[in-house]
């Protein structure tokens, strides 16, 4: 077997003897590391495979016989999976890493939504991850207005610490630059954890199908900025819906101070708010927050946290938000929820989606869904193709996203699509991420008006043309 484990770059030669569709030394495991992924496609012969939903059978196809774990396992999942429309893994030429693209619905055009480049303990959860947040992108961009689709790159960091060599890096970038391009355009990517703009660069640099790169190149750069203002534009939706007001004079508590939530601090600031605590698990983050807001004494509380002390989101504070790492909302940290409101930025903020959702809610708390509140990363990238007005650096000098966090008489802002949902929520007694959800699905049956269901076409060629097996 071949290790994926250790700290080297595998480079595996692989036999033209080897046919696909046939003879395969072992069938993936979804239970062992993600390396058992890319163990298993490369003892078959192959670097590309895929599992596609198909609606006249109501069944997952997949590529190859060592693919049947996955099709079994999303056949029978009814939490993850919703029908995805593709699931593209690809091991990489240079690096061997599992690079994959997850495309859920894109009526409403190409697929979008950012490469994330994490490690995951298991296949399962690599694939559930990229699953979860391609759903998330969908319904983010159908509430936001947008013209795109959900879909969601994501790479299984290796283990150690090549990840950080930057040599590697340029090889792993190219890697997944030439995956894009070989997509065809059913998925146009961005940004997300674990890469920068730099890195969205080196991806640029081998396929058009590519965002949030450099103001040098012609792109929008980082959309951290403008993710913050619009979760405080959702932060003002829920105060609003709640008649509590403006952001003047409330406390709110952040979780991190990385990107988003350091600006969103100034905002919260500049807004009026009489106090914020936030922490962080980064010593060189708390420290450069500090140097940040030192002129504003003690309205900022700062704190260094160890990793999974989430005490910070029980602080007795009108508005909790989480804008770290997912998840941080369980059974244990919603029950020691002291706060009115619920509003961050991280994606996929509850460990259960369904049972989290309705937690908060029945303890009094008005809970905004992230994909309702962090719109303002895809927006900006799904703009770069149509141009950037006014100079970089003030985004709402820009009328195109302006409106998502200024416009109140536009009923897709964050302000008035966050009112929308609250009050979906109330009058038909759902849940917030209930009502978010419908009211997101409904637009996503909603066909692009110029080019139709697109993506799904091009899926469709990938597969007719034989995709899987351009590259071994």
């Amino acid at each position: 077997m071949l290790s994926f484990a250790t700290g080297l770059r595998p480079r595996v030669q692989l036999s033209s003897a080897v046919p696909l569709l046939r003879g395969f030394s072992s069938a993936i495991q979804l239970s062992d590391s993600p390396y058992a992924i890319q163990e298993a496609l490369l003892e078959s012969g192959t670097r590309r495979a895929y599992a596609v939903y198909n609606p006249v059978t109501e069944a997952v196809d997949v590529s190859h016989e060592c693919m049947a774990p996955l099709k079994t396992f999303l056949e029978a999942d009814k939490v993850d999976f919703l029908k995805h429309e593709a699931i593209f893994l690809q091991v990489g030429a240079r690096t061997n890493a599992l690079c994959g693209a997850f495309i859920w619905n894109t009526m409403r055009g190409q697929g979008c939504g950012g490469i994330r480049l994490r490690s995951y303990d298991t296949g399962e959860e690599y694939i559930r991850d990229g699953m979860r947040l391609a759903i998330g992108m969908g319904r983010k961009s159908a509430l936001a207005g947008l013209w795109a689709g959900g879909a969601k790159g994501v790479i299984a960091q290796a283990a150690g610490d090549m990840h950080h060599d930057p040599a590697y890096r340029k090889d792993l970038f190219d890697d997944y630059g030439e995956f894009l391009s070989s997509l065809r355009g059913c998925y146009v990517a961005a940004e997300d954890v674990g890469l920068n703009v730099n890195d969205c660069d080196m991806v640029f640099g081998k396929t058009r199908y590519m965002t949030c790169i450099s103001p040098e190149l012609g792109g929008s750069g980082n959309p951290s900025v403008p993710t913050a203002d619009g979760v405080r534009a959702a932060m003002v939706g829920a105060l609003g819906f709640l008649n509590m007001g403006t952001l003047a004079g409330k406390s709110v508590a952040v979780q991190g101070l990385g990107n988003v939530a350091s600006p969103l601090i100034e905002y919260l600031l500049e807004s009026g708010a009489a106090k914020v605590i936030a922490s962080d698990v980064t010593s060189e983050k708390v420290e450069a927050a500090r140097e940040r807001f030192k002129t504003h004494g003690d309205k900022v509380e700062l704190r260094l946290t160890a990793v999974g002390d989430n005490s910070i989101l029980s602080e007795q504070v009108d508005i909790v938000a989480p804008c770290g790492f997912g998840a941080v909302l369980n059974e244990e940290t919603i029950g020691a929820l002291k706060c009115k409101i619920v509003c961050g930025a991280a994606n996929n903020q509850l460990a259960d989606p369904v049972d989290g959702d309705a937690a908060i809610q029945n303890m009094g708390i008005t809970y905004v869904p992230d994909f309702v509140a962090n719109r303002m990363g895809i927006v900006n990238c799904a703009n770069e193709q149509y141009g950037r007005v006014g100079k970089l650096g003030d985004h709402t000098d820009d009328p195109a996203i302006a409106r998502h966090l200024q416009d109140e008489s536009w009923e897709n802002s964050v302000i008035n699509i966050t009112k929308t949902v609250l009050q979906k929520a109330q009058d038909d007694q759902m849940t917030p991420g209930q009502a978010a959800n419908e009211l997101a699905d409904h637009y996503c049956t909603v066909e692009h008006p110029i080019w139709g269901h697109r993506s799904q076409q091009i899926i469709n060629s990938l597969l007719r043309d034989g995709w899987v097996d351009g590259l071994k």
